[in-house]
């Protein structure tokens, strides 16, 4: 076995000491923060957030000991352009990156080597900055590449294709390629014509000696030992629970037979499976013991009251029955319309938690609604460098919220992603605006812009389309549309940038 091998995945946490900001400051020269991101993860795949069929009792700890968000929002419904929010802290309508786009032979489409990331400005304050799990942001070599963003030690998967295989032939230390003790097949394929779909040796090949989850795992603690005396930013994304289904034996036991359990071919993309219900709880759980490492090395260390600890995930969950998956089953998105890919609550309401040992009431909630553009001066704020925040950027600090404080309300949460047909959404109070088809397949084709609103507060699934009944809340949702997209040559929409 590779000698990085040990465990799994991880998330991301943060540090701070003190009931007010003031004087958590002065009680600690710098908080650490450890800021788990999880890959596709729904709002209701959590117990602490409702569900049922699978464990996840060292995250549902997080949330006793800490703060639950309930109306939390990724940067955007899918990968590169969701880290592009978080990292930067301006909203999809101004931020670089708007949709992913690979960059053959490996990694995406990057961003430009003069961007302002979080990353940078806690270097700047003094932080050891490391990443752990998927970058997605720029190629090896490129300007976007971690070791030019901010972070002093990367270890994981570059590129977000490659990351969809779970056994692959290499990782990324820094800039240099390790090898890995895998065979080297492709994530996307089906089980070959013949093979039993029912006997577990057809699935076989899907698999290799060395788990990339367990060896990011390892080395995000190694980070956190080597770094312990010292402020560090640990930015913790991990590819759970995104696709194919590929889990080790020790975790998959946990759950084969508790599920009814139909074989997965392969026919809709990604690896086959033989219990992909299995698979997808098994996934998550193991995740989940991850954080748990995380969480027991912290308090080892004795860093418990001077760490902050975030779990998140990057957008809604897959469509039902994509690769295997069975999210209606799940009840991944919590009854949420929409799923990954989408501006409905399902593709970006996104579970979060912020644990503060100390500082932060143990078991509270918060209705506020949040973004991820809002962590860039959430964070500065908390670890006392707020005079840092960029001028220029959409997030507006919750610090105060997370310390007990009363808050004003987010004036507005602004989201537009060019794909799936072009999509713009707006959230002001309790009332949301979307719209769809804003870049048509068919490039001739003339789009059609049609606002729908929806009352969050009486209609949360977003069923009952009001915009008919209240013209006068359309018409302001659609002056923020205008006020806040921006033109972007690399990532276009057609029915907002043409005449």
């Amino acid at each position: 076995m590779n000698s990085f091998a040990v465990s799994s995945i991880g998330f991301l946490l943060f540090g701070l000491t003190a009931p007010t900001l003031q004087a958590a400051t002065k009680a600690a020269d710098k908080p650490n923060i450890i800021f788990i991101l999880a890959d596709d993860l729904g709002y209701g795949d959590l117990g602490c957030f409702g569900q049922q069929k699978f464990r996840t009792p060292n995250i549902d700890r997080l949330a006793a000991e800490g703060m639950r968000y309930t109306q939390h929002y990724s940067g955007n419904a899918v990968c590169a352009p969701s880290r592009c929010v978080l990292m930067t802290g301006k909203h999809p309508g101004h931020a670089f990156i708007r949709n992913n786009r690979s960059t053959p032979p490996e990694g995406q489409y990057p961003i430009p080597s003069e961007t302002v990331t979080l990353a940078k400005l806690l270097k700047k304050q003094g932080y050891a900055t490391g990443g752990f799990g998927k970058w997605g942001l720029g190629g090896p070599g490129s300007s976007g590449e971690p070791l030019h963003q901010g972070l002093d030690r990367f270890f994981g998967y570059n590129c977000q294709g490659i990351a969809h295989n779970y056994y692959p032939t290499s990782l990324w230390d820094n800039a240099r390629r390790v090898v890995l003790n895998n065979p080297d097949f492709s994530a996307h394929q089906k089980l070959p014509g013949g093979a039993d779909p029912r006997d577990p040796k057809s699935y076989a090949q899907y698999s290799g000696k060395d788990y990339a989850p367990d060896l990011i795992g390892q080395q995000a603690l190694r980070f956190i030992r080597e770094n312990q005396h010292r402020p560090f930013f640990l930015y913790y994304p991990t590819t759970v629970p995104h696709l194919a289904l590929q889990v080790p034996e020790d975790s998959l036991a946990e759950y084969r037979g508790r599920f009814e359990e139909e074989p997965y071919s392969g026919a809709r993309n990604y690896l086959p499976h033989l219990t992909p219900r299995a698979a997808y709880a098994a996934m998550v759980t193991r995740m989940d013991r991850e954080v748990g490492r995380v969480m027991s090395l912290v308090a080892e260390l004795a860093l418990d009251e001077n760490t902050i600890f975030v779990f998140s995930s990057d957008n809604g969950p897959l469509y039902d029955r994509l690769g295997g998956t069975d999210t209606d089953f799940f009840n991944s998105a919590n009854g949420f319309r929409g799923r990954k890919g989408s501006l409905y609550e399902g593709g970006i309401r996104v579970p979060c938690i912020v644990r503060w040992k100390g500082h932060i009431s143990a078991g509270s909630n918060s209705d506020r609604v949040t973004g991820f553009e809002d962590w860039l001066p959430t964070l500065l704020e908390l670890v006392g460098a707020k005079a840092a925040t960029p001028g220029d950027i959409d997030g507006i600090s919750f610090a105060p919220t997370l310390l007990g404080q009363k808050q004003e309300p987010r004036p507005f949460l602004y989201r537009e992603f060019p794909a799936y047909g072009g999509q713009q959404s707006v959230r002001v109070g309790d009332w949301k605006a979307v719209r769809q088809g804003l870049n048509p397949p068919n490039k001739k084709a003339r789009p059609v812009i049609r606002t729908e609103l929806y009352d969050l507060a009486r209609d949360p699934d977003e069923s009952r389309d009001v915009s008919s009944q209240r013209p006068e809340i359309v018409a302001k949702l659609e002056q923020i549309f205008r006020e806040q997209h921006t033109p972007s040559a690399e990532f276009p929409v057609r029915g907002l940038d043409s005449p």
